[in-house]
């Protein structure tokens, strides 16, 4: 009795850390990690997103060698009208304590799918790359209490003001001077005020509805860019059916799921995790279906409640993720095939502290966290690196494309409030990467180089890297997945991060 009611309080918990979490496409994440080529310059791109619109962006780029002599940076929409005319650049500043580092902030004014271009001149001409990012206010942010203090006293001073001005000037406005005010211009100033006071009170109560008005308005917007529910069915004993229900009433007549664009040659990336412990994951690839819903049949699956992360990117290049649970039975399904994934090993709570850099793969050979030493730092950009060796414990020389990628990396809270699924780019979708590179000077070819995609063909290297920054302190469970030999292998590895 004692576990089930520590496992329906975690729930709960988890269910209420999930109505808190502020984001999109990667939840309770959004800051953006980017890494490819402005043309001949190979770069590491930062963008910290303000909390609220319009904001401050932070830049931060970094250049792989020291021949950049200045980077510009500018912001401007993803696709439609504004996509192809960005207005005047700003320089970024040059690091004092290092040379290719680079600086600078952007006001981002409007809300949805925009990209920042970074624009790059140095010893080898000319170059430019631009990065998708999700542009939303995050939070309210209510006023300060000494400021709200202050306020209140200002106003009593200039109400109380205003009513007595008024009322001198209807008792003393028309005496000569030295004259003593009579009893007609006392009864005559007390109206005035007594008018003035219900003027200035209804000034107030409408400044306190419009104010109101404003505020329900910006929290609405805010409500829009939270992740979509994720509503789920059962059908047949096998079929999950996928609806996405948005926080915002206004979200179902905006954002149309039946026209979101493939990423990776899928429409919908969906990824169940076995809860409390994290110790089951599935990828999987559900099939639109009429009006908007998805489904898919799942694949043999012990019974169990199970966080539903599920990524797809709509027709503007925004992404969104859709985030709920679901209690499923026992399923009888199908074997896996194609691009979908199974996991399946310790709960996280047992394994941490243990800082394991290595773990070991279905088919006996195992992944390698090149891990730096030192701990953990949220806020931080890193390159996290992973090198995959075989049975023998020689570096594999059967890696291929997954997705048309090197490899997928998904980084998840242990509380669930952060999700994010990443790729050797960085953490932008490559639906939306697309778009930004369309805009681009330059052949197609060059644009491709610029998008961390894996070889078509001939032998690629036995190690993958992802561009990504924890958001925040806490526990986290990574789960990396390459394609060897025509099937995918996962990694996993758990981080404390302070």
């Amino acid at each position: 009795m004692k576990k089930e009611f520590r496992r329906r309080l975690f729930l709960a918990a988890v269910i209420l850390l999930g109505a808190a979490i502020p984001a999109l496409a990667h939840v309770g994440s959004p800051d953006v990690f980017y890494e490819g080529d402005a043309g001949p310059y190979h770069l590491f791109v930062t963008v910290r997103m303000p909390q609220v619109i319009p904001g401050v962006a932070e830049i931060q780029v970094r250049c792989e060698n020291g021949d950049v002599k200045t980077v510009q940076i500018v912001p401007l929409r993803l696709s439609g009208l504004g996509s192809n005319f960005p207005p005047t650049p700003d320089l970024a500043k040059v690091s004092k304590d290092d040379p290719q580092f680079f600086t600078g902030n952007l006001w981002l004014m409007e809300s949805g799918a925009l990209q920042v271009r970074v624009m790059v001149d140095g010893a080898k001409g000319k170059g430019e790359l631009s990065v998708p990012v999700a542009s939303f206010a995050q939070r309210t942010f209510p006023m300060d209490k000494p400021l709200a203090g202050l306020m209140v006293v200002m106003l009593l001073v200039l109400g109380i003001g205003v009513i007595s001005i008024a009322g001198a000037g209807a008792r003393e406005a028309s005496l000569e001077r030295g004259e003593v005010p009579g009893p007609a211009n006392a009864r005559r100033a007390k109206i005035v005020m007594l008018v003035t006071i219900i003027l200035v009170a209804g000034l107030l109560y409408l400044g306190k509805s419009w104010w109101a008005l404003e505020d329900s308005d910006y929290q609405g917007r805010v409500n829009f860019y939270k992740p979509p529910i994720a509503e789920t069915t059962l059908e047949n004993g096998n079929r999950l059916v996928i609806r996405a229900r948005g926080q915002n009433p206004k979200w179902s007549d905006r954002i149309n799921m039946g026209e979101v664009v493939p990423d990776h040659n899928h429409l919908m990336h969906l990824f169940l995790i076995e809860l409390p412990g994290m110790n089951r994951m599935w990828h999987l690839h559900p099939t639109l279906l009429e009006g908007g819903a998805f489904a898919d049949d799942l694949p043999t699956m012990p019974a169990g409640h199970y966080q539903v992360f599920a990524d797809v990117v709509d027709s503007r290049g925004f992404p969104w993720t859709l985030v709920g649970t679901v209690d499923l039975p026992e399923i009888n399904g199908k074997p896996l095939s194609g691009d979908d994934s199974t996991w399946s090993g310790e709960a996280i709570a047992s394994v941490l502290g243990k800082d394991d850099t290595v773990s070991q793969l279905a088919d006996g050979g195992r992944m390698i966290w090149e891990r730096g030493p030192g701990p953990l730092r949220a806020k931080t950009a890193m390159d996290f690196k992973f090198s995959v060796q075989d049975k023998d414990g020689k570096p594999a020389q059967d890696l291929e494309p997954y997705m048309g990628m090197a490899g997928h990396a998904e980084f998840v809270g242990s509380d669930l409030s952060v999700f994010a699924h990443v790729h050797p780019a960085g953490s932008v979708p490559m639906a939306s990467l697309e778009m930004a590179q369309a805009g681009l000077m330059g052949d197609a070819s060059s644009m491709q180089s610029g998008m961390a995609m894996a070889p078509a063909s001939g032998s690629m290297p036995a190690e993958v890297g992802f561009p990504y920054g924890f958001p925040k302190a806490g526990d986290y469970r990574i789960f990396v997945q390459v394609k060897r030999a025509g099937k995918v292998e996962t990694g996993v590895f758990d981080a404390q991060v302070q």
